[in-house]
């Protein structure tokens, strides 16, 4: 019976890691715009640099955290007033699919944040939704998911 439970356990645990290993392979132009735009926007949340943000969120964009849900401006005041610090995303793989005009990205990551004073790391799974509209994407949705992965990130990489 034990041996069973831990078998079930490995199988658990094994699937969320191979899931989580998939990449987006050849991605087309749209795709590697959109990627690109992805990596550029932990540097921008890294940076607190609010403007560039504003300007990358829909009016309409909605943001889940484990702490909450909430629109642009509250996103924007969050990360404005230090609320939450992305201080570093360590992105393991990238995969994202495009359907019409909306680009739904998955990225695999270590977050290093700080949040009420206190630095966490947390693995997520992270969901980006991004609408192109008149040839330009804007961001409508961030969704974070706790994985039960461990953290891989090193003091290494901090």
């Amino acid at each position: 019976m034990k041996l069973s439970i831990l078998g079930f356990c490995f199988l658990l645990v094994t699937a969320q890691y191979s899931s989580a290993q998939q990449t987006t392979k050849n991605p087309s132009a749209a795709e590697q715009e959109v990627i690109k735009l992805s990596k550029q926007k932990w540097v921008w949340m890294s940076e607190k640099n609010t403007d560039t943000l504003a300007l990358l969120f829909h009016p309409k964009s909605m943001f889940i955290h484990m702490g909450g849900t909430w629109g642009k401006e509250q996103e924007i005041n969050v990360i404005k007033s230090g609320g939450i610090w992305y201080k570093q995303a360590e992105v393991y793989t990238v995969s994202v699919n495009i359907i019409g005009n909306t680009a739904i990205l998955l990225n695999d990551i270590d977050l290093v944040a700080v949040v009420g004073g206190n630095e966490v790391v947390n693995p997520f799974m992270v969901t980006e939704v991004y609408i192109n509209e008149k040839g330009k994407w804007t961001m409508g949705s961030l969704t974070f998911s706790k994985l039960i992965r461990p953290v891989k990130m090193t003091n290494d990489n901090k």
